[in-house]
């Protein structure tokens, strides 16, 4: 048990050790392109003195043919906003990130990689939300590679494993928020678009560093109840809406009443017993809480009949 115990430290010191991008060591490749040729002209050379049978002959163009292969065989091109990462029998020698013709020794191992921006917009998932609603989501991602010793040595298939950690990502803050609170006291799926995108991209980079990623932007592309759902949560959706609007209908209609009275206490207009007051505010209520323009009836007696 001790003996394990020990060992777990070093398999977590060894855990941690990533790969990290380093500048390689490679030479101009115009200027290679001369020695190309002088190989080029020393080949042409022999070939001209072999008529002749002459061991100088044979020499020169055995020394022109292979500095020739040797010299062709490595050049390599480096476009803008690319990379290549050169190996030495499996070992990694740097990445070379210099535009233009290069050149490293034949032996060397040549591995581009594009660190350009890239765009993907991640499958529709069904996802629960905080409250346990089923809910779509899809995400749109700007990202790119920064660390190309990480991305190649680090994981498997950096890009496989962008799209996985995108639906996890996706995944964990989808349940991290309910999708919708009628009454905005909670930040939500639909209502924070901005905060919840930053959460997203934060998440997704925190997952993606392990593989010399990082995410530019990102944000939400879909965002729905799940169909089984869908009608049922409409229907709660606008039953709130409607609670919201009668209870304001109520609140406003209710100081009206109130300030009807007063004025009317006030300027001493009439005096109305605790049943005519009631009759009153009674009438005022359904006049401005109805959703039909109230039919008046015109009392031509006294106040009592």
């Amino acid at each position: 048990m001790s003996e394990s115990v020990s060992m777990s430290p070093r398999r977590a010191e060894q855990a941690l050790n990533r790969s990290e991008e380093q500048s390689a060591q490679s030479a101009n490749g115009y200027a290679m392109l001369i020695v190309l040729m002088m190989t080029l002209a020393v080949a042409i050379a022999g070939g001209v003195l072999m008529p002749s049978r002459t061991a100088e002959g044979a020499t020169l163009l055995i020394v022109g043919v292979v500095g020739f292969i040797f010299v062709l065989s490595g050049f390599y091109m480096v476009q803008p906003n690319q990379a290549v990462a050169i190996t030495l029998f499996g070992a990694y020698r740097g990445t070379d990130r210099v535009t233009g013709l290069r050149w490293v020794l034949p032996w060397m191992m040549r591995k581009k990689l594009s660190v350009r921006a890239n765009n993907i917009i991640s499958e529709k998932i069904k996802v629960n939300d905080l409250r346990g609603n089923p809910i779509e989501m899809a995400a749109q991602v700007v990202w790119r590679v920064t660390d190309t010793a990480q991305a190649l040595f680090d994981v498997d298939d950096y890009k496989a494993f962008v799209t996985v950690q995108i639906e996890a990502a996706v995944r964990t803050i989808g349940s991290r928020y309910p999708y919708d609170d009628f009454s905005h006291q909670e930040v939500t799926l639909r209502g924070n678009h901005e905060q919840v995108g930053q959460e997203l991209r934060a998440e997704l980079i925190a997952r993606l560093v392990v593989a010399g990623i990082t995410v530019d932007e990102c944000g939400f592309t879909h965002l729905a109840y799940a169909p089984e759902i869908a009608g049922a949560m409409l229907r709660r959706q606008q039953a709130q809406a409607v609670v919201a609007a009668r209870t304001t209908l109520v609140e406003g209609a209710v100081g009206m009443v109130e300030l009807a009275l007063g004025q009317l206490s006030a300027k001493q207009v009439v005096e109305l017993d605790d049943e005519r007051r009631a009759a009153m505010v009674s009438n005022l209520m359904v006049v401005l809480c109805g959703d039909r323009d109230a039919q008046p009836v015109v009392n031509a007696g006294t106040l009592y009949q």
